[in-house]
């Protein structure tokens, strides 16, 4: 997925959110280069979908810089990442014509067979003609993130991408994302849920009411916290 004109790295730079007199965001400071999975973890509330939707350029942070490896500002590589939302926002239409509309929204060309691709490579051809609100929770997100795909994105978000689906829909998310770090998207994603953290991952970063407390290579994260709130959190008693 990287060119020569590629977007990374992501420097994102004391980034700082507050609304309404209260700091949710305190100078987050971390780079995201090319390749593997970056899992953002954390308890509720510590700033995690926040980040992401920062990141993507969805919100204007307070204080801090969101830039891209093709220059600074949050618009200079928006056209090549792409996010996928806790709970994905589906047309009134197909399957089939969710992935047309999205394709159609950027005049993408071949679009038809974009889309033929993407439904074959995502388990949803014979999905296809079906109205995408009444997929089931794991269909549709297959569906979400099949449209991202669609877009040719160097880097993809994933906000939650788990969160309420049964265990059997839950392994084949985690089976797409793998096999979409592998083919060398980077992906940077959202998780509650540890196990996953710890299959996926190469890298955590650990949020803690909205600072950033550790950065670090997965393995090394789950195996010896550096920090007492980590420590607390893997342990389940850092709940807010």
């Amino acid at each position: 997925m990287r060119d020569a004109a590629s977007i990374l790295p992501l420097t994102v730079e004391e980034l700082t959110f507050e609304r309404e007199g209260k700091r949710l965001l305190d100078r987050v400071t971390f780079t995201v280069k090319a390749g593997g999975v970056t899992a953002i973890i954390g308890p509720n509330g510590s700033g995690k979908s926040l980040t992401l939707r920062l990141c993507h350029g969805l919100m204007e942070p307070s204080a801090g810089s969101v830039r891209w490896g093709v220059g600074s500002g949050l618009m200079a590589g928006r056209k090549r990442h792409a996010m996928v939302f806790q709970r994905p926002v589906m047309l009134r239409r197909s399957a089939r014509a969710n992935l047309a509309h999205a394709l159609a929204a950027v005049k993408a060309e071949g679009a038809g067979a974009r889309v033929d691709l993407a439904l074959r490579r995502f388990g949803l051809t014979e999905l296809a003609e079906r109205p995408a609100r009444l997929l089931s929770g794991g269909e549709q997100q297959r569906l979400a993130i099949a449209r991202a795909w669609s877009l040719q994105p160097e880097v993809l978000f994933l906000d939650e991408p788990s969160s309420q689906l049964d265990p059997g829909a839950t392994r084949q998310i985690e089976e797409i994302i793998a096999g979409l770090a592998a083919e060398g998207m980077t992906i940077v994603m959202t998780t509650h849920d540890l196990g996953q953290a710890r299959r996926l991952a190469r890298r955590v970063i650990f949020l803690d009411r909205g600072r950033l407390i550790e950065d670090t290579d997965a393995a090394a994260f789950f195996a010896a916290p550096a920090t007492r709130e980590a420590r607390a959190f893997i342990a389940g008693d850092l709940l807010w």
